[in-house]
C-alpha cells in the first residue's frame, strides 16, 4: 500500500517576497525593537549616573559623530566586501558595546566617559552597517515588486520603533534602564544571527577595485552625475536637520510652556508613528507614475509641524498636523527607495547609499547646537517659522530640477539578490545619465 504523500504545509509569505527580503525584515523589526527603548534608556542611565541634559546630550553625540566620520567609508567597503559579511560583523559590534554598556549600568559604576565611548562604537557599527543593509535591501525584490516591498518593510520598521519606544519606556519604569540596554544587545545578537543565513550565492562576483579612494570617487560621481540625486540629498542634508532641531529642542519647550507638558508632546510623536504605518499602507497599493515629483511633493507638509509650534495650536491641532506629515514622509521614503533601486547600478547602490546617509545625518549636530543661539539671537517664535520657510525653499527649489520632475517608475524587472527565480527577471539596466 502507498503511503500518500504529506500535504505541503501553504506559506503566508508572498511570491516575491524571497528569502533575502524575509530575513531582512524580520531582522529589522527585532532591532528595531530593541533600538527604540535602548535610545530612552542610554538617556536615562546618564541621569540615573548624576549627569545632567548637557551629559545626556554629550553621550548622543557621541553616538553620532562616528556614524559622521565612517558613513562613507562603510559605504565603499560595503560594495567591495560581501554586504551580509558587513551587517553581521556590525551588529556583532553593537551587540558587544550594548551588552558593555548594560553591565556598566546594571553594577551602579557607570562612568560618563565610559557611556560616551561605548555609545560612539554603538554609531560606528551604524555607519557600517546602514549602507551595507541599504544596498541588500535594495537588491533583495525585482523592480515590478520594488515599492510594495519597501512600503512594507518601512512598516514593519515604523511599527516595531513604535512599539519599542513605548516597550521601552515601560520597563526602565520597572526593571531600569540597563536591562532594557541588555534586551538590546540580545536584539543585536538575534538579528545578526538572521543576516548570517542570508542568501548571497546569486551575488555576481565584485571586480577586484583600485582601492578605497578610487571606490569613492565612483560613488560620488555616481551621485553627482544625476541632478534628481544630489539635489534631494542637498535638500535633505538641511531638511533632516531643521527638522530634528526643531523637534529634538523646540517641540518639548513649546510643549512645556504652552502645550501642558510632555504628555501631550508625545502624543504628537505618537501621532507621527502612526502616520508613517498609515503610509506605508498607502504606498502598498498606490503607485506614482512620477515618483519624484510625487515624493518630493509630499515634503511640503514637513514645514507644517514648525509653523504648528510657532503659533502654537492646540494639542488636538498639533496632533493631527503631525498624524499627516508621518504618512506623507511614507510617500517619500518609498518613492526615493524605488527610485534608487530602479536607477541605480547593483554593484553601486552602498556607496550610493552612504553618500545619502551622509546627507542625512551629517548637519544634524551642527542644527541642534545652533537652536540655543538661535533663540536668543531671533526669538523661538521666528526661529520656528525659518524652519517652516526654509523646509518650504529648499523642496520648491528641488521641484525645479526637471528630473525631479520626469523621473518615471520603470516596470523593466532586474535581477535580484537572492530574490525570485532567475526566469523572472531581466538585467538591470545602468542608468545612462
Amino acid at each position: 500500500m502507498t503511503t500518500p504523500p504529506a500535504p505541503r504545509l501553504r506559506s503566508h509569505r508572498p511570491a516575491w517576497a524571497g528569502r533575502n527580503y524575509t530575513l531582512l525584515t524580520a531582522a529589522a523589526v527585532v532591532t528595531g525593537l530593541g533600538n527604540a527603548g535602548a535610545l530612552i534608556a542610554a538617556a536615562f542611565a546618564v541621569l540615573e549616573a548624576g549627569g545632567d541634559g548637557g551629559d545626556v546630550g554629550l553621550v548622543a553625540a557621541a553616538r553620532t559623530l562616528p556614524l559622521v566620520v565612517f558613513l562613507l567609508i562603510g559605504g565603499a567597503l560595503a560594495d567591495r566586501l560581501p554586504r551580509h559579511r558587513v551587517m553581521v560583523a556590525a551588529n556583532s559590534l553593537n551587540c558587544v558595546s550594548q551588552a558593555a554598556f548594560a553591565v556598566l549600568v546594571l553594577s551602579g559604576e557607570a562612568r560618563l566617559w565610559q557611556m560616551a565611548v561605548l555609545s560612539a562604537l554603538g554609531g560606528t557599527g551604524q555607519a557600517f552597517f546602514s549602507p551595507a543593509a541599504e544596498g541588500m535591501l535594495l537588491s533583495s525584490v525585482t523592480r515590478q515588486q520594488a515599492a510594495r516591498a519597501f512600503a512594507l518593510f518601512r512598516m514593519g520598521m515604523n511599527g516595531a520603533q513604535i512599539g519599542g519606544a513605548a516597550l521601552g519606556g515601560a520597563l526602565i519604569a520597572v526593571v531600569g534602564p540597563g536591562w532594557v540596554l541588555a534586551v538590546d544587545a540580545a536584539a543585536f545578537a538575534v538579528a545578526g544571527a538572521l543576516r548570517s543565513l542570508l542568501d548571497v550565492s546569486a551575488v555576481p562576483r565584485r571586480e577586484p577595485g583600485g582601492g578605497m579612494v578610487r571606490d569613492l570617487r565612483e560613488g560620488w560621481r555616481e551621485v553627482v552625475g544625476r541632478p534628481w540625486l544630489w539635489s534631494i540629498v542637498v535638500q535633505f542634508a538641511v531638511v533632516n536637520a531643521v527638522v530634528g532641531a526643531a523637534e529634538s529642542v523646540f517641540g518639548p519647550l513649546v510643549a512645556e510652556d504652552h502645550l501642558g507638558g510632555a504628555r501631550p508632546w508625545g502624543f504628537a510623536l505618537a501621532a507621527f508613528g502612526a502616520g508613517t504605518v498609515l503610509g506605508g499602507l498607502l504606498m502598498v497599493r498606490w503607485r506614482p507614475r512620477r515618483l519624484l515629483l510625487a515624493g518630493s511633493l509630499s515634503v511640503l507638509p514637513l514645514s507644517l509641524p514648525s509653523a504648528a509650534l510657532a503659533v502654537p495650536v492646540p494639542v488636538p491641532a498639533l496632533v493631527t498636523v503631525m498624524f499627516l506629515v508621518g504618512v506623507s514622509i511614507e510617500v517619500f521614503g518609498v518613492s526615493w527607495m524605488t527610485a534608487l533601486h530602479q536607477e541605480i547600478p547593483e554593484d553601486k547602490l552602498s556607496r550610493v547609499s552612504a553618500y545619502d546617509w551622509f546627507g542625512s545625518v551629517a548637519m544634524v549636530p551642527l542644527a541642534t547646537a545652533l537652536t540655543g543661539p538661535a533663540e536668543e539671537a531671533f526669538g523661538r517664535t521666528a526661529s520656528l517659522w525659518g524652519c517652516s520657510a526654509l523646509i518650504l525653499a529648499l523642496t520648491l527649489a528641488v521641484l525645479t530640477v526637471p528630473d525631479v520632475r520626469r523621473l518615471r517608475r520603470s516596470e523593466t524587472t532586474p535581477v535580484a539578490e537572492g530574490g525570485p527565480a532567475a526566469e523572472d527577471t531581466a538585467p538591470k539596466p545602468v542608468s545612462p545619465r
